[in-house]
């Protein structure tokens, strides 16, 4: 079945356009709960609930509005938790006992995008066959249930402290953070009132930035997606270490005493090292296509296996649980730490890092010593939506030959986007400057095929 709405994660889109329009959206709470939870609620003999959160995007108002809609009409009961991180409410979702949780954000995107994602009961994203399951219900008319079976909606009031008190739990109860001074960047996003809490309840002195939403400024100039403003901040601060989340708070950069930035690559060698050390699970851990080759390299001599997924912290969690392995993530900040969580957390991820420094008594340039990245160069090239650029036999050669000039030195990725009209190439090489080259020159191939300028 060919997707119309839902991407990599979920779905995304700029707020006004199709699908994040109001009655789309509506229409989207009617399919989900028709979909995940009707048959659930049937068999436990009482009326289903889902889970509504959201990031701090002024669109947020509205979208919930339509989501809760919806679903009342679909006859599900809504549980409303305001602003919170995406891994809290697949946490809450599980707590509650609830057949789903829904989040409205668009992640890392600006402002003015919006998006919806989903988990499932168990509190892990939905698989390909339900998303595609409630891509079909949207083609059916919308029905309203008797006035009698309508969903109710309540608010869940402790829901950011219980959100605290999790990720609390995740760090060992005879550790703590006294003496270290931190800077928490929450990206003026879902985090901005859960991060900071989290590690000052734990001990430590925080200097919370990022942490003052107005529903136009998430992501804007901080947090995961611009470390730089971390790295100033570390060193103005004569901070300890610094932690940036993105948007929905899922994402995590870190940042030494030096302004030295830590992707999700070297922060993951970090804690598969510490869960080795300490005979946590088995050994292994799954990254994606876009894990750097340094990383795997680091992990091998380490005698830690690395098996690639698909770019997404769904198909990661997917391969983890066919490996049987506790951990797995991505170089830009998804890390899942499936022995204390269902998905990828910046701040559950942000304190086992932690506790390996602790522990072990070291910086994270300590840390992470034995990992040599590779320069990896990364290109976004827009195309029309729907190319297919393995028709194109010019991108086809041009692919070819960087391979080719790259030999054993480096690797070749080009992957379309799963939420934006983009493909992305990527090159990695031991030579920044070749690494740079061959990118460029694919790009340009590609931008020419498609048509579209760079």
């Amino acid at each position: 079945m060919q997707r119309r709405y839902f991407g990599t994660d979920g779905i995304r889109g700029r707020v006004g356009e199709p699908p994040i329009t109001p009655e789309l959206v509506m229409k989207l709470g009617w399919a989900a709960g028709r979909t995940l939870v009707s048959a659930d609620g049937a068999r436990r003999g009482d009326r289903p609930g889902v889970l509504i959160g959201k990031d701090t995007r002024i669109s947020g108002y509205m979208l919930e509005a339509a989501l809760e809609a919806g679903l009342s009409a679909a006859g599900v009961d809504v549980y409303l938790c305001g602003p919170l991180p995406t891994p809290g409410i697949a946490y809450l979702t599980r707590a509650l006992r609830l057949s789903a949780g829904i989040v409205i954000s668009a992640s890392h995107n600006p402002f003015d995008d919006n998006g919806i994602k989903f988990f499932g009961a168990a509190g892990a994203k939905l698989p390909d066959d339900l998303e595609a399951a409630i891509e079909r219900r949207m083609d059916e008319p919308l029905t309203c249930v008797s006035s009698t079976a309508l969903g109710k909606a309540r608010r869940v009031d402790d829901a950011a402290g219980r959100y605290v008190e999790f990720c609390k739990s995740t760090f060992p109860t005879e550790l703590d953070l006294h003496g270290w001074r931190i800077v928490v960047d929450s990206a003026n996003g879902a985090a901005y009132h859960v991060a900071a809490p989290v590690f000052h309840e734990l001990g430590a002195e925080v200097i919370a930035v990022g942490a003052e939403p107005d529903g136009l400024n998430i992501n804007a100039g901080s947090g995961a997606t611009h470390p730089q403003f971390l790295a100033e901040q570390m060193l103005a601060q004569q901070a300890d270490i610094g932690i940036a989340l993105d948007g929905d708070g899922d994402r995590l950069v870190m940042a030494d005493r030096h302004g030295r930035l830590y992707d999700g690559d070297q922060l993951l060698y970090v804690i598969a090292a510490d869960y080795r050390r300490r005979h946590v699970g088995n050994a292994g851990v799954v990254g994606t296509l876009m894990s750097n080759l340094g990383f795997e390299q680091a992990l091998q001599r380490n005698g830690i296996p690395l098996a690639r997924a698909k770019v997404g912290d769904r198909y990661v969690l997917e391969r983890m649980q066919a490996q049987g392995w506790l951990l797995g993530g991505e170089n830009s900040g998804h890390i899942i730490c499936l022995d204390k969580h269902t998905t990828g957390d910046a701040i559950v991820a942000a304190l086992a890092v932690l506790r390996a420094l602790i522990e072990q008594k070291q910086s994270l340039a300590q840390a992470t010593a034995a990992v040599t990245m590779f320069p990896q160069r990364l290109i976004n090239v827009p195309v029309r939506r729907g190319w297919d650029w393995q028709s194109s036999e010019a991108v086809m050669r041009a692919e070819r030959e960087a391979v080719a000039s790259l030999a054993d030195a480096g690797r070749v990725l080009l992957r379309p986007s799963g939420t934006e009209p983009v493909l992305r190439v990527m090159v990695e090489a031991q030579d920044a400057q070749l690494a740079q080259t061959c990118a460029q020159a694919l790009a340009e191939t590609i931008a020419r095929a498609a048509g579209a300028p760079l």
